[in-house]
């Protein structure tokens, strides 16, 4: 992501150089990969001067061609060969000389004396887009009369040097993706090291209502996809060219500008970090926004001019007839605002990162709204963001705000409360911090203290940071802005070594892995992510302790397993539907489900657990002219789940075994020993191998890896 030094430097009062602040973004965890001096215009516009064009005739051996001489304030007009079709003489152009590079493209090109098509041309007269300036290719750019001839073009556009501060942001830091994220951050550093950088936001409060001629109603109908959707209108304005100030800031961050209400939206969201959406408000049919999704199979026709076909999931901004965009990724080529347009509907909204990140992925579309919204977005910045962006358009466009805000929010997000334990945060950190600074510290970085006593902090985070959600986090964020390099290395150790017996995990992982291989036996490896739905509607698992993802990329990878039994179904029907039907497997896992207790903390509320799962179905042995063909039986899965117990040194002595009815299993046996449960087996249910489409007996067992762990310790193994 680019970040301007001289935009940066708006909302923070600091006589830091770039470089320096390049070294304080990097110890904060906002590493800088790249430094570049720029220009507000790629190149400068070195070479490239203001001339008059003094004639204009048609090339003799070129229908679309010109021959110009063009006037650029030197002792001798140039012949230029032009091929735009509004060139005419008198006009004043820009024009770029012989050795001029132009960076118009991705790749830069020479400007050189040529001969075209018999006629010899020394320079050529530019389009917006091939100065780099714009978009434009329609034909040349014609400037103001009174415009002097030989001024050279960077005085023109007052080009503005620059330094671009390239950051390499990690996925969890989307807070930081707009130059007022990494002002706040370099604030809160400066407030911890004692300095008096202040941070500066845009005030908005000469926002104001004009009228009420303009109402659009707001209907969310897809509140699990959008947290919350705001809007308002605009009336009167005037679509043109933005001034210099907005555009040479959109040019240093490699933006192209566009015009001044697509240019704004842009802007602020570089600002503030929060995606807006201007519609032309004659499309919106009924004068209705509604945010739903599509039926699968509808044809949309975005921007960019192609036609997609939705998804029944590709969340959607609809007028009462049709759909306007794909909420979130990428506008319609109806709705979008034109030369044309005289009233606009400005949204700014909060929608769900899981939505955007399948619809940006399915579609192919990366936009710079979606890289924020599918990472998640501030819902407290919606409002604010959308009242910047009307205040801008009403000093740049003109008109009136035609309407009041509707802002629709279901179920407002109040942030994370957490614990902070004065004990912990020495021992994490390594060294007792003033509480004076910890406190700093936090309320920079707009964490609320709730309250305080000698234990330690109630705490409060911002809904904004998605990645503060514990203590570990909070202290994360404290030793960051503190400076880790702050923490002293002690030059001795002083440590007690207690030298206790514990089981060789590996060692007895490697044991028992041989003797199932050596049994026949293949290990499989199946996906710890599963599908939440495996637990829904279970007589035996309760889906309420499903430990569920909140960015899944998928429904069918939406939650932790409970068990490796489903795992193990999946592989069997994969291999059984390529002619694989005799299979002998196992399996050695974690396991996760939520605790019953939820009054507990967040990192105590998840149970984590080792299981080994043994899977048996069709042929024992492949057939032989000596023997018949024999199916696998519950007493071949009874036996090798035994001699599991055996090998760990637990004598079948000390267990007793007992019936066990699990909906999972149509006939089953749970082993204790000391009210310790050390496995379970049995035959699958059929309703469960129905599910699977599985036609044949299997037989499975599951062993409570840690538990018969923890015994094996008293024996040799």
């Amino acid at each position: 992501m680019n970040i301007s030094y001289n935009w940066l430097k708006e909302y923070i009062n600091t006589d830091k150089t770039a470089n320096e602040l390049a070294e304080i973004l990097t110890s904060l965890g906002l590493e800088v990969g790249s430094i570049e001096e720029i220009e507000s215009i790629k190149g400068g516009l070195a070479g490239v001067v203001v001339g008059e064009v003094l004639s204009c005739q048609k090339h003799p051996g070129a229908d679309k061609l010109s021959i110009t001489t063009v006037n650029i304030g030197g002792t001798e007009p140039l012949p230029i060969v032009c091929g735009a079709p509004n060139v005419a003489a008198g006009q004043k152009v820009l024009v770029a000389t012989v050795g001029t590079t132009l960076y118009s493209g991705d790749e830069p090109f020479v400007i050189k004396k040529a001969k075209i098509r018999g006629e010899v041309s020394e320079g050529m007269i530019c389009a917006e887009d091939e100065l780099g300036i714009g978009t434009d290719h329609e034909g040349i750019m014609a400037l103001p009369a009174d415009t002097p001839v030989g001024l050279p073009a960077a005085e023109y556009f007052k080009i503005e040097n620059d330094t671009l501060l390239e950051l390499d942001l990690t996925p969890n830091r989307i807070d930081a993706a707009s130059h007022l994220g990494v002002a706040r951050d370099l604030a809160a550093h400066a407030a911890a090291h004692g300095s008096s950088v202040q941070l500066k936001w845009p005030s908005v409060d000469s926002f104001k209502v004009d009228n009420q001629s303009y109402p659009v109603n707001i209907t969310l109908e897809k509140e699990e996809a959008c947290t919350r959707y705001s809007g308002l209108t605009i009336s009167g304005v005037k679509v043109k060219e933005s001034p210099d100030w907005l555009k040479n800031k959109l040019r240093s961050i490699g933006m192209t500008p566009i015009n001044n209400i697509v240019d704004i939206t842009n802007f602020v969201l570089h600002e503030c970090g929060q995606p807006l959406h201007a519609f032309d408000g004659d499309q919106i049919s009924g004068n209705q926004v509604i945010v739903k999704t599509s039926p699968a199979g509808t044809k949309f026709i975005t921007l960019d001019g192609k036609e997609r076909e939705l998804h029944s999931e590709d969340l959607m901004i609809c007028n009462k007839e049709e759909g306007m965009c794909i909420a979130g990724v990428f506008g319609g080529a109806k709705s979008g605002v034109s030369q044309s347009t005289t009233r606009i509907f400005l949204e700014s909204a909060c929608f769900n990162p899981v939505y955007i990140r399948r619809t940006s992925r399915r579609h192919g579309l990366f936009t710079d709204a979606s890289f924020r919204y599918e990472r998640g977005s501030d819902p407290d910045m919606v409002i604010y963001a959308l009242k910047r962006a009307a205040l801008l358009i009403k000093e740049l466009a003109g008109g009136e705000i035609s309407s009041d805000i509707q802002d629709i929010y279901p179920k407002p997000q109040n942030g994370t409360e957490i614990e902070l334990s004065k004990k912990n945060l020495a021992r994490l950190i390594g060294k007792e911090l003033d509480p004076v600074l910890v406190k700093t510290i936090l309320k920079a970085l707009d964490i609320k203290i709730l309250n305080e006593n000698r234990e330690g902090l109630s705490l409060l985070s911002p809904p904004y940071r998605v990645d503060v959600l514990r203590e570990a986090d909070v202290i994360e964020e404290i030793l960051r802005v503190y400076g880790y390099n702050n923490v002293e290395i002690s030059g001795r150790l002083n440590s007690s070594i207690v030298i206790s017996p514990r089981p060789d995990h590996h060692k007895l992982r490697n044991i028992i892995s041989a003797q199932l291989i050596g049994a026949g036996f293949q290990e499989i490896m199946c996906n710890s992510l599963t599908k939440a739905a495996y637990y829904e509607n279970s007589e035996h698992f309760k889906a309420s302790k499903t430990v569920m993802l909140t960015n899944p990329l998928s429904t069918d990878l939406n939650g932790l397993r409970q068990t490796l039994l489903f795992g193990g179904l999946e592989t069997i029907i994969h291999n059984r539907n390529r002619k694989h039907p005799d299979l002998k497997l196992f399996e050695l896992g974690n396991c996760y489900a939520l605790k019953e207790n939820a009054d507990i903390t967040v990192q105590k509320s998840y149970r984590e657990e080792q299981k080994l799962a043994i899977f048996m179905t069709g042929a024992k042995a492949q057939p032989s002219w000596t023997s018949d063909t024999q199916d696998v039986s519950f007493a071949d899965i009874k036996t090798h789940a035994e001699n599991v117990l055996h090998r760990m040194g637990i004598s079948s002595k000390a267990w007793h075994s007992e019936a066990l009815q699990a909906a999972v299993l149509k006939e089953g046996l749970i082993y204790m020993l000391n009210n310790v449960r050390l496995m379970t087996l049995g035959i699958v249910s059929d309703r469960l191998l129905k599910k699977f489409d599985i036609d044949a007996p299997v037989f499975y067992a599951e062993i409570d890896w840690d538990n018969v762990v923890s015994l094996s310790a008293k024996h040799e193994v």
